[in-house]
């Protein structure tokens, strides 16, 4: 009996260099999901994706997986805004935490195992910014974000924010 084990390496190889070429050639940025907001509030969000900065906190502006008017980002996901997002069941909770930064109001959440999450708030649409955990106690990245979400995403309660 002859046997040979050609055929079945043969195959075996070329899938180990297939996964390694495939492997290479992955997209590296961050991937976040899009939100699904009601056409308004995501009109608002395209308006917001026209006002946003190409840098945040000395950040390039790097976009996440995938491509939408809806979410942004920068430094490869070290900073990750996301637009027209559900209002957090936390923004109930009186005991909530907030902060202001240059005149946007933001609920501060922040989940196990990363950095913080800010979501504004008296806005039309919720948006949400989720800050790497070199930022947990930096604020810099919301005044950055400001004057565009200001310019963009009218208050919902005036004189609530301006």
């Amino acid at each position: 009996m002859t046997s040979s084990h050609r055929p079945l390496g043969l195959p075996a190889s070329a899938a180990v260099l297939l996964l390694a070429v495939t492997g290479c050639s992955t997209d590296a940025r961050a991937s976040v999901p899009v939100p699904t907001p009601p056409a308004a509030e995501a009109a608002l969000c395209r308006a917001l994706d026209r006002e946003l900065p190409d840098a945040v906190a000395g950040q390039e502006r790097s976009d996440p997986a995938p491509d939408s008017e809806l979410t942004a980002g920068w430094g490869d996901g070290a900073i990750v805004l996301r637009c027209g997002v559900p209002r957090p069941e936390k923004m109930s909770d009186p005991q909530a935490e907030g902060v202001s930064a240059e005149g946007v109001r933001w609920m501060l959440e922040q989940p196990e195992g990363g950095g913080p999450r800010f979501t504004s708030v008296y806005r039309e649409t919720y948006v949400e910014v989720t800050l790497g955990e070199r930022y947990a106690h930096d604020i810099g990245p919301l005044v950055d974000l400001a004057a565009p979400v200001q310019r963009a995403v009218p208050c919902a309660l005036e004189p609530s924010c301006r």
